[in-house]
C-alpha cells in the first residue's frame, strides 16, 4: 500500500490540496488525516496556497517532490487542465478537475465533485429522476451539479448566475436551460430542488445576492442545497427554514467525494459513515 525505498523501508505517502488563500480554511486535511490513521495508511495531507500565475509550477512540483495525489479547490479547478497528461471523461465533459492522481512522471485529472453530490443526494433520500431543478452558478462545482442531475435524468435544469455569457457557456458545454438571475425576483420558479454552486453563501459576502434570494418564490421546492459549509450566517439556510423546506449543506458531498478521492489515490474503498464521521469530528 505505501511506496517502499530502495532498501524496502516504508516511505510516507504525501497528498496535498491546492487553492487560493481559502485553502486554509478547508476541512479537507483533517478529514483526510483522521481516515488515513483509521484505515492504516501512513500518510500526511497538506495546504499549498499557490499563487494564479504560478500554478504551472505548482503542476511540476507534484512530480519533483513526489506527491502522491493532490486535490485541487477553487479558484483553480479549470486552471491545471492543460497540465494533466490524462483526464478522466467525466472530468473532459464537465471541464473540470478536483482530483489529481500521480502515476510516476504522469498527472491524470478526475473530478469526483458530480460523483459526490449524487452520493450526497442518496444520502438524503432525494430522488432526483424526473425532478426539475435550478443550480446557481456558472463554474466547476455548478457543471459538475448539472452533468450528474443529467444523468439522474432530472426532468429540467435551469442555469443561472451573474454573467449570462458565462451562463450561455455552461449550458452550451453540460446542458440545461438559460435563466436570467435578474428573472427571478418574485416569479415563481419551477424547481423542486435549488443548489448553490457559487462561493457565495452569507450577507458578508454579497448582500445583493441575500436580497435577491430572500425575493425568490419556490411553489414547488422539496430541498434547498448550498455546497459551501461553515458559514456562521447562510442566506440560503434562512430562505429554506422560512419556506418550510428541506436543507442541505456541503459537507455531505465534500465526505462523499472525499472518499471517491481516497480510492483514487490509494485503491481503498472506505465506507461513506467513515467520511461523515470524520467531516463531523471537524465541525
Amino acid at each position: 500500500m505505501q511506496r517502499t525505498t530502495d532498501n524496502g523501508q516504508r516511505t510516507t505517502k504525501v497528498f496535498c490540496i491546492l487553492g487560493d488563500e481559502r485553502i486554509f480554511s478547508s476541512k479537507s486535511p483533517d478529514i483526510f488525516s483522521t481516515v488515513m490513521k483509521e484505515v492504516g495508511v501512513k500518510g500526511t495531507y497538506v495546504p499549498f496556497m499557490v499563487k494564479p500565475e504560478r500554478i504551472g509550477e505548482a503542476m511540476r512540483s507534484l512530480c519533483v517532490l513526489n506527491i502522491a495525489g493532490a486535490n485541487v479547490t477553487v479558484p483553480y479547478k479549470e486552471a491545471v487542465i492543460p497540465y494533466m497528461d490524462e483526464l478522466s471523461e467525466g472530468a473532459t465533459i464537465i471541464g473540470s478537475v478536483n482530483t489529481i492522481v500521480r502515476d510516476g512522471e504522469k498527472l491524470k485529472g478526475y473530478n469526483t465533485n458530480a460523483i459526490g453530490f449524487m452520493d450526497a443526494l442518496e444520502d438524503a433520500g432525494f430522488e432526483a429522476g424526473g425532478k426539475s431543478a435550478i443550480v446557481f452558478g456558472t463554474g466547476g462545482a455548478a457543471r459538475a451539479v448539472i452533468f450528474m442531475l443529467k444523468w439522474l435524468h432530472a426532468s429540467s435544469i435551469l442555469v443561472t448566475g451573474r454573467n449570462e455569457k458565462n451562463i450561455r457557456h455552461v449550458v452550451n458545454r453540460v446542458g440545461g436551460e438559460e435563466m436570467p438571475l435578474d428573472a427571478l425576483p418574485n416569479n415563481p420558479v419551477p424547481a423542486n430542488i435549488v443548489i448553490n454552486a457559487t462561493s457565495v453563501s452569507s450577507p458578508d459576502e454579497s448582500s445583493e445576492m441575500a436580497a435577491l434570494v430572500k425575493q425568490i418564490e419556490l411553489p414547488e421546492c422539496e430541498m434547498v442545497v448550498d455546497l459551501n459549509y461553515g458559514r456562521s450566517e447562510n442566506f440560503w439556510e434562512d430562505m429554506a427554514r422560512t419556506k418550510g423546506i428541506r436543507f442541505m449543506d456541503g459537507l455531505s458531498s465534500l465526505a462523499n467525494q472525499a472518499r471517491r478521492t481516497f480510492a483514487l489515490w490509494t485503491g481503498i474503498h472506505v465506507s461513506p459513515e467513515l467520511f461523515l464521521k470524520s467531516v463531523a469530528s471537524g465541525e
